[in-house]
């Protein structure tokens, strides 16, 4: 009989070797609501989504509970009004982990401990117990002995990189540069990550029209327009890739390297005040949908390519109670009773079909107030080098008005995006057209990513709407056939012990 410590440590290697896969994105769940769902229905919903990765703010008994034997990734918070307590007591620490974290393992996934939320720009005056809470919590792990399983680290804001741009450039606010030595230093020192909020909603809004919106929202850019770091010569694509860079860079100023970043929150607001034109329900859809793409194909940043960045969209419900103006209310994804504003998929493209839950309830249509001459111009494109299926919107077919080019434009528009969205193709036709989650659908001229559609782009989907093969397949691939030859391999070398 293999001894229980031996079972242990063969417990903690394999789900090292397990965990150890490809990139994703998980979602947060904020409590900050006057309707917050029960913990089993929350539950229900991340299933419904087929959400793998979720991070809670605190660490509620019923929700990890409820997330118990789901496989369901948690990473669980410590709330800054908590942080003071557990930043000046070891035992306080202790006590944290033994009633929030051990007790709930292995039945419930805890894999990371976020300790406050954005600590330094925040709540300045707990900067100095940020590195002892850290240590406490850690050294609390490794009594439990699940320092193997569960990281620390805490999330940092944007706003702790006054310069972000040109990244290679970029430091941390240098009043903190004793707090963020600590920090780094901790991380480096238990393989941990960089917790980082990178939010290009804010990085847009506040820029005033500095950089374009396509750059934010990770669509294509004029090729005028095309934005480059002038120290190094990398094309930045997006805002999301250069504002991880000038972390990564701020982290190599004060002579660290090695440490990956995972986006603690990243997202999009759905609803803004009169003084908010940017938080629309298309560009939260279009951010959110694009972001997600742009992190599973793994292709990492410019200065980091080989590095994956794991990211949780923020945020699952919108928190009514929130401070701040309507923007702060509205970066849900559903509503309370599990409706959804709009669809994404957390699943990687490679294995989803483009009428996967990813792209249901998701259309790529022409703006009316496009004039006809610049619509043509993109429907011309789209069934000629774009290679959409056309064949609906000929005379005679069902999608086919000769009275409204917006309605023959959107149907094209949409077969092209559903066909290529997959490996790079955008919603965008040189600004005349947008993502709507309101189905263009009529009569018998049915939309890709209609429910009542049964192909991706009315007439069966090409090879190219899988997008190319990614390297996190055979990243994957290569870590089960490891696993397959190692796990008996330690299984008879600890029983040999």
């Amino acid at each position: 009989m293999l001894p229980e410590k031996w079972k242990k440590c063969l417990f903690l290697l394999m789900f090292l070797l397990i965990n150890a896969s490809g990139a994703f994105v998980g979602i947060n769940i904020g409590t900050d609501m006057s309707n917050l769902p029960s913990a089993s229905d929350v539950v229900s919903i991340l299933k419904a989504k087929q959400v793998k990765h979720v991070r809670l703010f605190d660490a509620d008994h019923q929700m990890l509970t409820a997330l118990a034997n789901t496989g369901i990734e948690v990473m669980v918070g410590v709330p800054n009004d908590q942080l003071l307590r557990i930043g000046q007591s070891r035992s306080e620490a202790a006590d944290w982990i033994n009633k929030n974290v051990a007790v709930f393992i292995p039945e419930t996934n805890i894999t990371y401990i976020a300790v406050g939320n954005e600590v330094l720009t925040t709540i300045p005056n707990a900067a100095l117990v940020l590195a002892p809470a850290l240590q406490f919590l850690q050294s609390a792990l490794l009594a439990t002995n699940l320092n193997f399983q569960v990281k620390v680290s805490s999330p940092q804001s944007m706003d702790m990189i006054p310069k972000s741009f040109p990244p290679s450039t970029a430091t941390f606010n240098s009043t903190w540069s004793s707090i963020m030595y600590q920090y780094l230093q901790f991380l480096k020192n238990t393989g941990s990550s960089f917790m980082l909020n990178a939010q290009p909603y804010y990085g847009y809004t506040k820029g005033q029209g500095i950089f374009p919106i396509e750059y934010a929202l990770f669509r294509s850019l004029n090729p005028n327009n095309q934005i480059v770091d002038p120290n190094t010569n990398f094309y930045y694509t997006n805002m999301f890739d250069a504002m991880v860079d000038a972390a990564y860079y701020s982290m190599q100023a004060m002579n660290f390297t090695g440490i990956p970043i995972i986006v603690t929150a990243s997202g999009w607001p759905w609803l803004g005040g009169p003084n908010e034109p940017d938080a629309t329900i298309d560009n939260a859809l279009a951010y959110n949908s694009n972001l997600i793409i742009h992190v599973l194909n793994g292709s990492g940043t410019p200065s980091q390519p080989t590095t994956q960045v794991n990211t949780y969209i923020h945020e699952l419900f919108n928190e009514d109670l929130h401070p701040g103006p309507v923007s702060e209310k509205n970066w849900g994804i559903a509503f309370p009773n599990g409706t959804t504003l709009y669809t994404l998929t957390f699943e990687h493209i490679a294995v989803s079909n483009a009428d996967s839950a990813g792209l249901l309830g998701m259309f790529c249509v022409a703006n009316s107030s496009a004039s006809p001459i610049a619509l043509k111009q993109g429907l011309d494109w789209a069934c000629g080098p774009g290679s959409a299926n056309c064949s609906a919107i000929q005379p005679g077919q069902p999608c086919y008005d000769s009275n409204n080019i917006a309605v023959v434009a959107s149907y094209a528009f949409n077969d092209y995006y559903h066909r290529t969205q997959a490996s790079g193709g955008t919603c965008n036709f040189n600004n005349t057209a947008m993502i709507t989650t309101t189905d263009p659908s009529h009569g018998s001229c049915i939309f890709s990513g209609s429910s009542g559609s049964n192909t991706s782009a009315g007439g069966g989907t090409p090879s190219s709407a899988f997008g190319p093969s990614s390297p996190i397949n055979f990243a994957i691939t290569s870590q089960v056939c490891w696993i397959i030859y190692l796990v008996p391999v330690m299984f008879a070398f600890l029983v040999h012990l």
